[in-house]
C-alpha cells in the first residue's frame, strides 16, 4: 500500500510504501495525532524506519495496494 504525506513548507509529498492495510495505517495516524506524539514513524517493505514530525505534516493520504496499479500498454 502506498502513504503520500504532506509536509508543510515543502513542495514534494513524501511516498512510503508499506505492507499494512489502510485500517491499520489510519488507526495509527488517529492514535499519532490524539496522544499527542511528536514523531509519525512508519516502516516500509524494505524495513525502513520513516519518521516525520506531527507539527510539520500537512495531510496524509491513504492509497490503494500498488499491486493493482497497471502501467504500460496493458493497462485497463
Amino acid at each position: 500500500m502506498e502513504v503520500k504525506i504532506g509536509v508543510v513548507y515543502t513542495p514534494h509529498e513524501m511516498i512510503v510504501e508499506i505492507d499494512d492495510d489502510a485500517s491499520t495505517v489510519s488507526a495509527a495516524i488517529d492514535s499519532v495525532f490524539s496522544n499527542g506524539d511528536a514523531v509519525f514513524w512508519l516502516t516500509d517493505t524494505k524495513g525502513r524506519r520513516v519518521g516525520v514530525p506531527t507539527d510539520k505534516i500537512a495531510y496524509v493520504e491513504v492509497g490503494s495496494d500498488v499491486a493493482d496499479r497497471h502501467v504500460g500498454f496493458g493497462a485497463r
